[in-house]
């Protein structure tokens, strides 16, 4: 009778911890929410619920033309209808509840695979979805860190290259350390037609895609997406903290802020943290996290440091801080001393060589030469044509000789937005050089006695007349 006691009281003991374990399984997920997505550069804020919960993220495949650059129009596909994607963020443990609707309008069946999915195919084959239809699937994340998605339908590089790429952030159960600003910055590599600034709609290039040849490379699906008015804005003393994808499909970004140092690396979207790095790699398919300080006012510029491909093919960006100045850590040009082999006239300030000053017109030209040759030439090019798309010509430029004041303004405080030279395009930011007003007669003195120019002559005067205001930042 004992024994038979013991069996029914150990079955009863194994039913209580069968139950509890189950209540308890059951528990983890409490209640549901629709998740808040956004549109690139900004991210959702961030999740302040302690518990797990259901979420249900809905996004939908947009077909759509828009611009890649100014004048150029290209057919991209879309998650949520943007390059990147909408951003997705959600808690580590979370049941996601994803909805999958391709537009009517689509031409092409598309699906998703996120890298943050533990399953086939990312949840592709569970996605794969017509236009006018809608796909169901669900996952739970239980792996935290910074994830890549995109399109897997075949072809899947032609899907890729469209722009069907974005972020989904898993954050940690504690959640991620509080900053002031968060954004969201995704790079991708474009095949066109035409060549970089080819005016018209361009259509996707496969061949070029095979054989890696990029005509653009852009950061959030243009040239101009985090330029001029759409520029990252943030205040001296705040913390910044950007989510940086690569949708590829093909190059691995050197991703970099020029002015600024990584105080925290999140490496390929883990939980491995490097400190104080200045350039970090991003794979295509990967992600970084990179956290931040910033110190003194300026343009920050983003690029990639595989550097030709910011400056001719459009992966360049811009975080605009505001603030005060701290001389400290950073003075600004306190001198400019020309260095003059074959000898030249110098000002003494208080007994000290400040500026080399022009006593002749040929003196002018001369310092300005070197000017332009340190200065300028890397982008204008030493006959002063320019690069096609990306930096306007000097070389009988309509825009220069109509307004010398301009001309002035340009050098004096930098440029950026759209202007026309020689009716065509550009688009591009050129910093300020910090150049005093001597140089900078030096300089406009030599570029319009050259290549077919006006022959104006620039006084310090002139420079000096026309308002400096606070300079842009690069190097």
């Amino acid at each position: 009778m004992k024994k038979y006691t013991l069996i029914i009281i150990l079955s009863l003991f194994f039913i209580s911890c069968k139950k509890d374990v189950n209540e308890k399984s059951s528990s983890e997920i409490k209640g549901q929410e629709v998740a808040v997505l956004t549109a690139p550069p900004m991210v959702p804020p961030p999740i302040t619920r302690k518990h797990n919960t259901k979420l249900i993220v809905s996004l939908e495949v947009i077909e759509k033309k828009a611009p890649i650059t100014d004048g150029v129009d290209y057919t991209f596909w879309t998650f949520g209808g943007t390059v990147p994607g909408s951003f997705i963020r959600v808690k580590e443990g979370d049941l996601i509840e994803f909805h999958l609707k391709n537009h009517p309008s689509s031409k092409m069946p598309h699906n998703i695979d996120l890298h943050a999915v533990t399953g086939p195919g990312g949840g592709a084959a569970a996605s794969f979805t017509l236009p006018g239809h809608e796909s169901v699937f669900s996952f739970k994340a239980i792996n935290r860190g910074l994830y890549v998605y995109h399109c897997a339908t075949a072809p899947v590089g032609m899907h890729i290259a469209n722009g069907m790429y974005g972020l989904i952030l898993v954050e940690p159960k504690e959640g991620m350390p509080k900053v002031d600003r968060e954004y969201y910055v995704m790079q991708g590599d474009f095949y066109t037609k035409g060549k970089y600034g080819k005016q018209g709609y361009q259509p996707f290039d496969m061949e070029k895609a095979i054989d890696e040849k990029p005509t653009y490379v852009v950061f959030n699906g243009s040239t101009n997406a985090l330029t001029g008015e759409n520029a990252l804005p943030a205040k001296v003393g705040e913390t910044v903290r950007l989510y940086v994808g690569n949708g590829g499909p093909n190059l691995v970004s050197s991703f970099h802020v020029i002015g600024e140092i990584f105080d925290n690396v999140h490496v390929e979207g883990g939980d491995l943290i490097n400190k104080n790095i200045q350039t970090t790699l991003v794979p295509a398919g990967g992600s970084v996290i990179v956290d931040f300080k910033v110190e003194v006012p300026g343009n920050l510029v983003i690029v990639d440091h595989s550097i030709f491909r910011t400056f001719n093919k459009g992966a360049l960006g811009l975080i605009k801080v505001e603030g005060d100045d701290d001389k400290i850590i950073y003075s600004g040009k306190t001198a400019d001393n020309v260095y003059l082999p074959e000898g030249g006239a110098i000002q003494k300030i208080n007994d000290v060589e400040k500026v080399a000053l022009a006593t002749t017109l040929e003196d002018r030209i001369n310092l300005g030469r070197n000017i332009y040759t340190q200065s300028c030439a890397a982008c204008h090019q030493h006959d002063g044509k320019g690069v096609d798309g990306a930096f306007p010509p000097l070389a009988s430029s309509d825009w220069l000789n109509k307004d010398m004041k301009r001309a002035i303004s340009a050098v004096k405080n930098g440029l950026s937005g759209p202007i026309v030279v020689n009716g065509k395009n550009f688009n591009s930011v050129m910093p300020a050089l910090g150049l005093s007003d001597e140089d900078i007669a030096n300089v406009l003195t030599f570029v319009y006695s050259s290549w077919g120019n006006a022959g104006k002559i620039v006084t310090p005067k002139d420079a000096a007349e026309v308002k400096s205001e606070n300079p842009a930042g690069g190097h």
